[in-house]
């Protein structure tokens, strides 16, 4: 069983699943916090969703390069269609996140309602879609799982 490989590993341990989780729970926090925000009022809410997305938009990019670097390691992983939109759907993530944290600079309300919160939603719902596409990637192509006679 010849399976697709990440080129990006430590110890042969891919390092994308790794470092996807940051940014994942940095905007999945973030819309939590723009709906307590929403909900309560209290600016400390707003001011975590922020900052939120500022480390998710930077931990993002750090795994943008493990992820590029499996996408452009190995041709087999390019030729998946569920890798480009895994990828595009990531890369969306990210712009629209840039966009979000100007939103969020600015103070009180107007940082969050409405067009801070919505944007936060779709990011968490484009994340949705891009995991399911990662998981597929792995589940269903192998992409970065070691054939049983490779394991020690």
């Amino acid at each position: 069983m010849d399976t697709p490989q990440a080129t990006a590993r430590i110890a042969g341990h891919p390092l994308h699943p790794l470092l996807v989780t940051l940014p994942i729970g940095s905007w999945v926090l973030a819309l939590v916090c723009d709906v307590v925000y929403w909900r309560g009022g209290h600016a400390l809410w707003a001011y975590a969703a922020t900052w939120l997305i500022v480390i998710g938009i930077v931990t993002a990019l750090i795994a943008a390069l493990a992820g590029f670097i499996d996408f452009f390691g190995d041709k087999r992983i390019r030729d998946l269609k569920r890798a480009w939109w895994h990828m595009l759907g990531n890369l969306a993530t990210v712009v629209i996140s840039i966009f979000n944290a100007i939103v969020h600079s600015r103070d009180g309300a107007a940082a969050v309602l409405p067009l801070g919160i919505v944007l936060s939603g779709v990011v968490v719902l484009i994340l949705l879609f891009t995991g399911w596409q990662g998981g597929e990637l792995v589940f269903r192509h192998g992409v970065g799982v070691h054939p049983r006679a490779e394991v020690p």
